[in-house]
């Protein structure tokens, strides 16, 4: 893992979707587990997804709060 690619979740942006135009970071973790379960998308994008899956997995969400508050 990048360590930007954390800044990029809560800067992010989805770009096609029922989520278009939500932070990667507020995503639903149901819609990010039913990636996990169907497949993420290929590339930046995919590899951003399936990181913010494994930290809502997790239940480290809260580590994404300083970035926010950098925005």
């Amino acid at each position: 893992m990048n360590p930007d690619d954390l800044q990029r979740l809560v800067t992010l942006a989805m770009p096609y979707g029922k989520y278009k135009g939500r932070l990667i970071a507020d995503l639903p973790g149901d819609y990010l587990n039913w990636f996990a379960r169907k497949g993420f998308p290929a590339g930046d994008i995919g590899r951003l997804l399936q990181l913010m899956q494994e930290i809502d997995h997790n239940g480290l969400s809260a580590l994404l709060e300083p970035l926010r508050k950098k925005r």
